[in-house]
């Protein structure tokens, strides 16, 4: 399996699961009272195309609840949270954190 598709595999793997990451809520996620549905809307999301994935690795998404758009976005740190991971493809050098925010806010 190359690179990309492993990275794409990772990412849609925690992103469905909501585990094998750490997730970040924002403050703006927080007060829409609404994180049963925000979090069905991450793990259902499929809607990827060229122009919110350019490079295939399933790290973005938007969509909306109650009414406000949303982003969720991967990033890849490695396993001490202090730089940047050395390889994303792999995960026993990774720490994927899962970022839901408000539109706004990012």
């Amino acid at each position: 399996m190359d690179r990309t598709s492993r990275v794409k595999q990772l990412n849609d793997a925690a992103r469905s699961s909501l585990a094998g990451c750490r997730i970040l809520i924002t403050p703006g996620v927080k007060s829409l009272n609404r994180l049963a549905a925000v979090f069905e809307a991450v793990q259902q999301f499929s809607e990827f195309t060229a122009d919110n994935d350019p490079y295939d690795e399933h790290d973005f998404g938007s969509f909306a609840v109650a009414g406000q758009r949303l982003f969720w976005k991967f990033d890849y740190y490695d396993t001490t949270m202090q730089m940047a991971s050395p390889d994303p493809a792999d995960g026993t050098v990774t720490s994927r954190v899962l970022t839901i925010m408000l539109a706004e806010e990012y």
